[in-house]
């Protein structure tokens, strides 16, 4: 026993000798993250998916690090002006991003982003949600089929709002247009609130609005929701029927919020920050605060978050080019 011991402690200190001086630096700094406080930029207002989610994990980082996490609202341009941020910080995991859906359509209408999409990678897809479509309760609209009846009786004549040029309620409702085949005419709006008010009352004839927003007001019928932007019925509204079997089928559009950080950081270090958010994402309690809201926590790999990035830039570019559709 003493020879196999003696001859697996001179095998681990050759393993230890033979680790690149990167890899064990990498480790090292991963052991000691993190030192100081972080800081988890939010390109939009408080309020929504991504400012939601990335309170959440903070408070949940600060607790098990005992080190503070803070959030750090940075809105304009689409999320671009904290993505360029957060792109051009230290790759030391002491500045991260959370990022929505729209942070794959910004390459799609700008023709110049001030940060390469690649200067940025995946930590972990964290919440999934859902678009609902909702009109005012005065609309002749009752179902989803009255609504393309109304749009293809009268084209170009009816508006939909959205949060802003490239914002996800404005591609969700892009490719609700395409694959519906009418003519529909976008108002841009400053955000969800401003945009959900005028879909209330009338003056937009629809708006895809976050479940998470529109939800309270469906419920106490101050506007009507028509259909779930998801491929299933949402158990949260399980009376409504999807878009795709309320007469545009094969429509899906999943609205997602994750956690980005500067591209180059230490492998390791990723690995300790996925790991983390993984754990609190897979806790039943962020399901118990997460489920009301609309938001369904969804750990991903960094690997697995990047793909759904590139491909959802991929779909959004194609629709944009279709509708011609570009940021002022």
């Amino acid at each position: 026993m003493s020879n196999l011991v003696t001859r697996t402690a001179a095998l681990c200190i050759a393993l230890a000798g033979a680790m690149p001086a990167g890899a064990a630096q990498s480790s090292a700094e991963a052991a000691a993250y993190p030192a100081k406080p972080i800081r988890i930029l939010v390109g939009f207002t408080p309020g929504g998916g991504p400012d939601i989610t990335a309170r959440y994990l903070a408070q949940k980082l600060t607790e098990t690090w005992k080190q503070q996490v803070i959030v750090d609202n940075r809105p304009g341009a689409g999320g671009t002006v904290a993505a360029a941020t957060a792109a051009n910080a230290n790759a030391d995991g002491y500045t991260l991003l959370s990022v929505s859906s729209a942070h794959a359509v910004a390459p799609a209408i700008y023709l110049k982003l001030p940060y390469r999409m690649n200067d940025l990678a995946g930590i972990s897809l964290t919440a999934t949600s859902k678009y609902l479509l909702v009109v005012s309760p005065s609309s002749p609209a009752k179902t989803v089929k009255d609504l393309l009846a109304l749009a293809k009786a009268k084209p170009g004549q009816l508006n939909f709002s959205s949060a802003g040029v490239g914002s996800g309620s404005h591609f969700a409702a892009e490719q609700f247009k395409a694959m519906a085949g009418v003519d529909v005419v976008h108002v841009p709006y400053k955000g969800i609130p401003e945009a959900l008010t005028d879909a209330m009352t009338g003056r937009v004839q629809f708006f895809m609005a976050p479940i998470a927003n529109a939800l309270a007001l469906v419920k106490d019928g101050k506007v009507r929701a028509l259909g779930v932007s998801s491929k299933g019925r949402d158990p949260l509204v399980p009376e409504l029927p999807t878009l795709a079997e309320s007469g545009v089928p094969g429509y899906e559009s999943i609205l997602w919020f994750g956690l980005l950080a500067p591209n180059r950081m230490p492998a390791a270090l990723v690995s300790k920050l996925n790991g983390e958010v993984r754990r609190i994402l897979g806790d039943a309690e962020t399901r118990t605060r997460w489920l009301p809201l609309g938001l369904e926590p969804k750990p991903t790999s960094p690997a697995q978050f990047d793909a759904l990035v590139a491909d959802d830039t991929a779909t959004f570019t194609k629709l944009a080019r279709a509708g011609n559709i570009r940021a002022d």
